[in-house]
């Protein structure tokens, strides 16, 4: 059985919170994003966006279902929301990216409303089923069935909300732009210049190169990222 509880001094480093503001904070709900990469809606609300002062105050917005993730509608305030879902509040003609800041914590970034009926999400790792298709089970915990082998693990698809079909095909290879997820660079956009087994070299924009792990590569897009809201967290080279 999952924990129900957290100490706010013992959440992931990713969450960008007050770790003395009080002793516990909320725990998300067992969902398809890892833990370090979601968190509890409610909490979000509170901490990132800012449409609530309480957890009581988040639970009586919730209440109204008026409050949407990835165009569904949700009022479970352990719901977990996770890196690239999308959070609209329709009555405030407000909308949110989450996405990582420039110091590798979580983030909810200002979206446009063209951007709402999309997202990005990236092949954890594929499964053969019966039929001949091919599974292919994603970082945000979609599964989807394919008949083609054309994709790669690490590759990312975008997909359109909500029917969740595939628009467009982002490989991980060189030149890709990608956002790192993990290690010292978290938060940073940067360009593929060479992969070397399970380590990537990345090329910044004023040609300074450095070496991290392919598993901390999120591709965004081929020569820029897809989302605009991307652009607004590109972290400088250190």
């Amino acid at each position: 059985m999952p924990k129900q509880h957290m100490k706010r001094i013992a959440a992931p480093k990713t969450w960008n919170i007050g770790r003395k503001e009080s002793t516990f904070i909320t725990r998300p709900n067992p969902g398809g994003h890892k833990i370090a990469y979601c968190m509890p809606l409610s909490v979000v609300m509170r901490e990132l966006i800012k449409v609530s002062r309480t957890a009581k105050e988040s639970k009586q917005i919730l209440h109204l279902k008026d409050v949407f993730v990835d165009k569904r509608k949700r009022v479970e305030d352990k719901y977990p929301v996770g890196l690239m879902d999308i959070i609209e509040f329709p009555q405030m003609e407000q909308q949110y990216r989450i996405l990582l800041d420039n110091k590798g914590r979580i983030a909810a970034v200002p979206a446009t409303a063209k951007e709402t009926s999309t997202k990005l999400s990236k092949i954890e790792s594929k499964t053969s089923v019966k039929g001949g298709k091919i599974q292919l089970n994603m970082s945000d915990g979609r599964n989807i069935l394919i008949d083609k082998n054309n994709y790669g693990t690490g590759d990312t698809l975008q997909l359109s909300l909500p029917d969740q079909k595939i628009t467009s095909h982002f490989p991980l290879e060189k030149g890709a732009m990608v956002l790192l997820i993990g290690g010292k660079y978290a938060g940073m956009v940067v360009a593929i210049d060479e992969i070397c087994d399970d380590k990537i070299i990345l090329k910044t924009s004023k040609n300074q190169k450095f070496e991290t792990s392919k598993s901390y590569a999120f591709v965004v897009g081929k020569d820029k990222p897809v989302l605009d809201s991307i652009n607004q967290l590109t972290k400088p080279a250190r």
